[in-house]
């Protein structure tokens, strides 16, 4: 089961699964994925305000390279801190904060591929 799947709560993402998930906190997390801090304040509609859009994209690019790196937490300090070839030094985090995630997807398709082996 993936990580974006285990983490899914009435089609939401709940903050608090992902967080314990990953070994840090739904702040930490919410930084990591752009969110502001009304993302975090309960409402009303909770359970039908739709998924914030870089917190699936995180959650998909993590569930990517878990096999790779053996826990989601391994999985999700590389994707905070690890620059990626051809992207300047940016990190996956940083480039799914300017809203560049699909070329990271892309980047880690190709590596599975063989492209950049």
């Amino acid at each position: 089961m993936s990580l974006l799947s285990e983490c899914m709560r009435d089609d939401r993402i709940d903050l608090g699964l992902v967080a314990a998930k990953l070994g840090t906190s739904e702040e930490d997390i919410a930084k990591a994925a752009g969110l502001d801090r009304d993302a975090l304040a309960p409402s009303e509609d909770a359970g039908r305000a739709s998924t914030p859009r870089r917190l699936h994209e995180m959650l998909e690019i993590l569930d990517r390279v878990v096999p790779r790196f053996g826990t989601p937490s391994a999985a999700y300090a590389w994707y905070r801190a690890e620059p990626l070839p051809g992207f300047s030094g940016s990190t996956p985090m940083q480039l799914v904060l300017q809203g560049r995630a699909a070329e990271v997807i892309d980047y880690i398709d190709a590596v599975d591929a063989g492209v950049y082996s």
